[in-house]
C-alpha cells in the first residue's frame, strides 16, 4: 500500500470551534470525582469491593533506539526513562487522605498553550499497602497523543477497586510536559507497552522485594489505549503495520528502519505474540485512514478487542478509520461500541475546571471535553463495559448478558442500563472468520 501523507499538525490533535458555550457541569465539584457514578450510571460502572492504592514507578528501558537523533539511516541508542502511575487494590488505614494527583494543561513548545500546572482530586490512596495473599489480573492503559498517565484516572482507579493492578505509562515525548517529533510516538509506542508488561511482572515475581511482589498476574494481561495509544495496543495484540507506514517513517526520519521491527510479515514482530494478553480495549484508534494498516496486518490480529469509537471522529476517522479496523481484524472476537455524534474524545477525564477559565485557548477544553456528550456518562458507561468485556476474558466472568445487546441501544434499554438510559449508542459484535 502506498502510504498516504501524514498531516501531522494541531488539526490532528484536536479541532477548533467557535462561538463555543461552555457548560461547566463537566468539572469536578467538592462531592462529584472523576469516575464516580452519576444517577444514570450502568450496572457494571459502580466500585469495586477493595479500596485502591496508587504509586509513581520510574523505569529505563535500556539501549532503546533514539529516534530524534537518527541520521543518514544510522540509529544511535540511549536509555529510554519511562514513568508509570500504578493502581492496586490495597489496605487503607482510617485516617488515610486520598490521593491528589498533579498535572498539567498545555503542551510543550507551544507558545500559545503554555504548560500550566494544576491539580485534581482522586478516590485513590497515595503509596498505600497493597493486598497481598491474591494474585490480580494486570491492565496497562496507554494515553493519546499528547496526553498523560493521568488522562483515564475514572478508569483506572476503578478497575483496580474491582481487583485489578494497573499501570498507565507516560510515553516519553508524548505527554503534554515533553512532546517532541512525533516520529518517536510511532516507533515508541508499542514498544513501552511491551516494555512496562514485562517490567511489572518482573515487580510481581517471588524474590522481587517489591511490594508488589505476588499480586501481579501478567499472565492474565488487558492492554487498553487511546488515539495513539490504540495505535500501539493494536500492534502489540498482533496488527502488524503496514509497508507503507515503514517507507513514510524511513522518509520522515532520513533514513532510519527502525520502525520495520513492528511491520506485518517482519519474522522479528511475528516473534512477539505474547500469549499473556488477553484482551484488547482500543478506544479512537489511530492510523487507517494514513496507511498505518491493510488488510494483511489487520488479519493477524487475533485476540479479543473492544473498540470504542464516536461516530463524527475527525481525528482519527469513523468509516474509514476506526470501523474499518474493526470490520478489517476479520480473525478477532471483537465489539465495537459506538457513541452516535460524538468526535474524538471518547475516552480523557472531563474537562479540569482550569479548563474553563475564559480567556484560554479553545484546545484546553477539547483536550477533554466532547462536544455532543456528557463526559461523566461516557465515563460510566467506559467503565461498564470495560468491567464487562476484560472480566470475561481476565476472570471469566459469565457477562454475556451485558455485552450480547441488541446493536441500536433506541430499541429498548441495553441491559444494565437503568430506564430510559441507553440512548444514542451502538454495539457491533463479530465472531473470528476462521
Amino acid at each position: 500500500m502506498k502510504f498516504r501523507a501524514l498531516l501531522f499538525s494541531a488539526s490532528l490533535i484536536t479541532i477548533l470551534f467557535n462561538g463555543l458555550t461552555i457548560n461547566t457541569v463537566n468539572a469536578q465539584t467538592n462531592d462529584f470525582l472523576y469516575g464516580d457514578q452519576l444517577p444514570d450510571a450502568p450496572e457494571l460502572s459502580a466500585k469495586g469491593e477493595y479500596k485502591v492504592g496508587v504509586k509513581t514507578v520510574n523505569l529505563v528501558n535500556p539501549n532503546q533506539v533514539d529516534i530524534l537523533n537518527s541520521k543518514e539511516g544510522n540509529d544511535p541508542t540511549y536509555d529510554r526513562p519511562i514513568t508509570i502511575e500504578v493502581w492496586y487494590p490495597a489496605n487503607v488505614g482510617d485516617d488515610a487522605k486520598t490521593v491528589v494527583y498533579d498535572e498539567v494543561m498545555g503542551t510543550r513548545g507551544d507558545s500559545l498553550r503554555p504548560l500550566t500546572p494544576f491539580t485534581f482530586k482522586g478516590r485513590a490512596y497515595r503509596d498505600a499497602t497493597p493486598k497481598t495473599g491474591n494474585k490480580f489480573p494486570f491492565v496497562v492503559v496507554s494515553h493519546g497523543y499528547v496526553g498523560s498517565r493521568y488522562l483515564m484516572t475514572y478508569l483506572t482507579e476503578n478497575l483496580a477497586s474491582k481487583g485489578y493492578i494497573v499501570a498507565a505509562i507516560d510515553h516519553t515525548d508524548s505527554t503534554f510536559k515533553d512532546a517532541n517529533a512525533f516520529q518517536s510516538t510511532l516507533l515508541n509506542r508499542p514498544k513501552d507497552i511491551r516494555f512496562v508488561i514485562n517490567e511489572m511482572e518482573k515487580m510481581g515475581a517471588k524474590g522481587s522485594k517489591n511490594n508488589l511482589e505476588g499480586v501481579v498476574d501478567a499472565n492474565n494481561t488487558a492492554i487498553i489505549g487511546y488515539s495513539m495509544g490504540g495505535y500501539g495496543v493494536l500492534n502489540v495484540g498482533g496488527a502488524g503495520y503496514s509497508t507503507g507506514l515503514a517507507q513514510f517513517f524511513t522518509g520522515m526520519t532520513g533514513g532510519s528502519t527502525a520502525i520495520s521491527v513492528h511491520t506485518a510479515g517482519n519474522a522479528a514482530y511475528e516473534k512477539m505474540t505474547d500469549a499473556r494478553i488477553k484482551a484488547i480495549v482500543a478506544f479512537a484508534p489511530w492510523g487507517m485512514e494514513r496507511g498505518v494498516w491493510d488488510a494483511e496486518g489487520l488479519k493477524r490480529l487475533k485476540t479479543p478487542t473492544f473498540f470504542i469509537a464516536g461516530s463524527q471522529d475527525d481525528i482519527s476517522g469513523y468509516e474509514k478509520g476506526i470501523k474499518a479496523i474493526y470490520e478489517g481484524t476479520v480473525n478477532a472476537d471483537r465489539y465495537l461500541l459506538t457513541y452516535m455524534n460524538a468526535r474524538h474524545n471518547v475516552a480523557p477525564n472531563p474537562p479540569p475546571a482550569e479548563a474553563l477559565a475564559p480567556g484560554l485557548h479553545i484546545d484546553e477544553y477539547y483536550r477533554y471535553a466532547e462536544p455532543s456528550w456528557d463526559q461523566r456518562k461516557m465515563n460510566n458507561i467506559n467503565q461498564h463495559f470495560v468491567t464487562a468485556f476484560i472480566g470475561k476474558h481476565l476472570k471469566n466472568q459469565d457477562n454475556t448478558k451485558f455485552l450480547e445487546v441488541q446493536e441500536d441501544s433506541n430499541e429498548k434499554d441495553w441491559t444494565g442500563f437503568k430506564p430510559r438510559s441507553s440512548t444514542g449508542m451502538e454495539l457491533l459484535h463479530a465472531q473470528p472468520a476462521n
